[in-house]
Formats: C-alpha cells, structure tokens, sequence
C-alpha cells in the first residue's frame, strides 16, 4: 500500500515541482483562495494561537494577520514542492546568507555547531546552507511512516550535501562522528511543542509560559558545541535571507536553559516585526486547551 501511494503521488510531485516558479505562485494564489475561504483549513487554530500571542491588538489586526498568514503557507506548500528539482543557481538566487565567515572562524576552533531556527519565514529553503559551510551538514527530522516518501524526503534534503538523520538516533549519530573527528553542523528546528503529557520545562514565548524540548541546549553543553540562531527574513514572494546570530560558543559558561531563552527571544523579536509569517496553523499551545 506504501509503495501504490508513493507511484501514484511522487509523478505528480514531480511535475509541479518542474514548473517555473511564476506558474507555481499562480497556483498558490489560487489555493489561498480554496485553503481560506473553501476548506478554511485549520482557521479555528490559528485564530486561536494569535489571540494568546498578541492580546493587545484588535479583532480587525488579527483576522488581518490571519488572512496574510494564508498566502504565506501557501507560498510555502509550493516552494517545498520545488524543492525536489530546484537548481543550486536558483536556490543561491532566491536564498542568500549574511554572516557565514563565522563558521570559517568556528571551524579552526575544532568545535562543532547546532543551528537553532523556528517554524518562521522558510526553514525549508534552507537546505542548501551544507554546501556553503566547512562542516558536515545535518538536519534532524521525525521518521516518516511510509518508507518510500522517507526515503525522498532524505534524498531532498541531501541533495546539497546535507546528511538527514532520524530524532531517536540523532544523539549517537553525533558521538560516532566525534569519535571519528568530524565536525558536524546539525539544524534543529527548536520551537516544536511536545506532547502535553511529557514536557519537563516551561519557558515564556509570546508572554505564556510553554512547553519546549530542551534537548538541543542540553546536548550542547555535553559535547560543548556551539550554538547560534538561523534569522531567516521573507524579503519578498519568493525570496528569503538568513543571518547566522550567535548564540553561545561555549554554552557551559551561560547559566542553564539562558541558550534556549536567547532562542526565543530572537524569535520572538520577528515573530512581533512580521507575524505572518510565522507558522500558525500548529498548536503551540496545546497544552492549554
């Protein structure tokens, strides 16, 4: 049944993802249309989410960020769809980075990094940062249950040198290639939600005291790796510039769980410049309801 579902979707997949990028962000404009208005996908949530975010703004600012939200996602569906074909000059084109000669320097240093980015502008189009970077590049992703889309998610995201690596094996991937002197540079996206049921810390995010994995910070200051922040900016449709903010270069020097809340503060500061950009539709707060 994996196997059926994977050949009858992956040529679809393909096709569009061959598409010129005007012809796509036509398709997406006209999707906003049946996601907002039509289905209205996951409305109720997001509505939800910003009035807890931002309780000092009106009714009128929030359906209006709200509705702005929807194009993005949208956007965002059809630009992960071109990612299965799109060329490195495009991606430099549409992607480009501020502040990368700090890896060259972290580099000599002999130590390795995490980068620590959000669910904010497009962290999927930043797959491409392993081939601009003197490291191993790793992204941590949850296993997907159909092998076959598993299998291709991992082939997208090694299409520019990056490594893929399943969350339940992340940490001993880790120590193999320290043992073997590798200095890798892993990507987590740090702001996801745990279950209600087992969370262990609270941080305040957007004023509410939250949930958050801290397992990032925590395995930083074991292997004493660095740590800085992806600020990844939508500059206009279709275009994107991520900035390296460092974070900590010796995280055992800051107190405990300061390297997580520097990461939510730097989010949070673009989450209040632009917040329609920011992924609304997951439940960041679920353990409230």
């Amino acid at each position: 049944m994996n196997q059926l579902a994977f050949i009858f979707i992956y040529p679809l997949l393909w096709c569009l993802s061959v598409l010129p990028m005007r012809v796509l962000y036509a398709l997406s404009s006209a999707s906003y249309y049946l996601v907002f208005y039509l289905f209205g996908y996951r409305k109720k949530v997001v509505i939800q989410n910003l009035r807890r975010a931002f309780p000092e703004r009106s009714e009128k600012e929030l359906l209006e960020i709200r509705r702005k939200f929807y194009r993005h996602l949208c956007d965002l569906i059809v630009e992960s769809l071109k990612s299965l074909t799109i060329s490195e000059a495009e991606l430099k084109k549409r992607f480009s980075y501020v502040n990368l000669d700090y890896f060259d320097a972290l580099k000599k240093t002999g130590k390795s990094g995490f980068i620590m980015c959000g669910h904010y502008a497009s962290w999927e189009w930043s797959f491409m940062l392993p081939s601009l970077v003197p490291f191993e590049g790793v992204g941590v992703y949850k296993r997907l249950k159909n092998p076959y889309f598993d299998r291709l998610v991992r082939k997208i995201r090694g299409r520019f040198e990056g490594i893929l690596v399943a969350n339940k094996e992340f940490r001993q991937y880790l120590n193999q290639q320290d043992a073997q002197g590798i200095q890798t540079l892993s990507m987590v996206i740090s702001d996801q939600a745990p279950r209600s049921n087992t969370y262990k810390t609270k941080l305040s995010f957007m004023g509410i005291e939250s949930p958050f994995f801290t397992g990032t910070e925590f395995i930083a200051r074991d292997l004493n790796y660095a740590l800085v922040y992806l600020k990844i900016e939508k500059l206009k449709r279709g275009y994107y510039r991520g900035t390296v903010v460092p974070i900590a270069e010796s995280p055992n020097e800051l107190p405990e769980l300061e390297v997580t809340r520097k990461f939510l503060r730097e989010l949070e500061g673009q989450i209040h410049t632009a917040p329609e950009y920011y992924l609304w539709s997951h439940k960041r707060w679920k353990h409230l309801d």
